[in-house]
């Protein structure tokens, strides 16, 4: 349990790290598409090798199959929620036309929440199968981190009404929160059996999915231009490189 907890905080780390980093100047939009693309083909790579395949080998298809349907019903239904509440446009999206100023910066904060938790409850169910930390999962957890919060925190520092101290704390916060998630992951795939973890698996995937296509693939498009792809096909190749080390 306290190797979850270790191996999450180290995951949700780039939350806070990404906070300084945009408390320290304004970044290039096209610098956090790039940043973005890296990810979600880190992402795409743990999907497919760290959840799938793993879910499936763990427990079967039909598991893994439920959990996916659950799972991306599961954050589509929570997205549109925060949506609906005017909270955001989708994953690290920008703040919308008349929107308050920082208020982006707190719907960013809010898809940070939705978006880490089930990626960091995979690593707690990796974990607590034996396998040990995911080191694909890992990098591509810390890396789709780090633009989510340069942006929050550089629209919130800008907008004057959030002081540096309180940024910083409210990212803290969100790394705790989905530090908890690894925790939790842990603990149900260590007293339930192979289809619940197999399940497990698959609403992680199915979450990420949905967060990949619906908005941070396009938002990584959007920023960064036609290298996105080149970039996110990098990400790709380096975590399915790690997986098979």
């Amino acid at each position: 349990m306290a190797g979850a907890a270790g191996w999450g905080a180290i995951a949700a780390s780039s939350l806070v790290i990404g906070a300084l980093l945009g408390l320290h100047r304004r970044w290039p939009a096209r610098q956090v598409g790039v940043v973005l693309a890296f990810g979600a083909g880190a992402l795409i790579s743990a999907v497919s090798f760290e959840l799938a395949e793993e879910g499936i080998a763990v427990g079967g298809a039909g598991g893994v199959g439920a959990g996916l349907a659950v799972g991306a019903l599961s954050y589509y239904s929570a997205s549109r929620r925060l949506d609906r509440g005017g909270d955001r446009q989708g994953h690290r999206a920008p703040s919308r036309a008349g929107a308050a100023p920082g208020e982006g910066g707190n719907a960013l904060a809010l898809g940070a929440t939705l978006d880490g938790i089930p990626e960091q409850l995979v690593l707690g169910i990796g974990l607590a199968g034996g396998a040990g930390v995911s080191a694909p999962l890992l990098l591509a957890i810390f890396i789709s981190n780090l633009p989510e919060a340069i942006g929050s925190a550089s629209e919130m520092h800008e907008s004057g009404h959030h002081s540096r101290r309180a940024i910083l704390g409210l990212w803290l916060v969100v790394a705790v929160a989905v530090t908890v998630a690894t925790v939790a992951g842990y603990a149900l795939a260590d007293v339930t059996g192979p289809s619940f973890t197999a399940a497990l698996d698959g609403f992680a995937a199915g979450a990420l999915l949905v967060m990949l296509i619906d908005s941070m693939i396009p938002e990584a498009a959007k920023k960064a231009g036609r290298v996105a792809g080149l970039v996110s096909v990098l990400g790709f190749a380096v975590a399915a490189g790690l997986s098979n080390m």
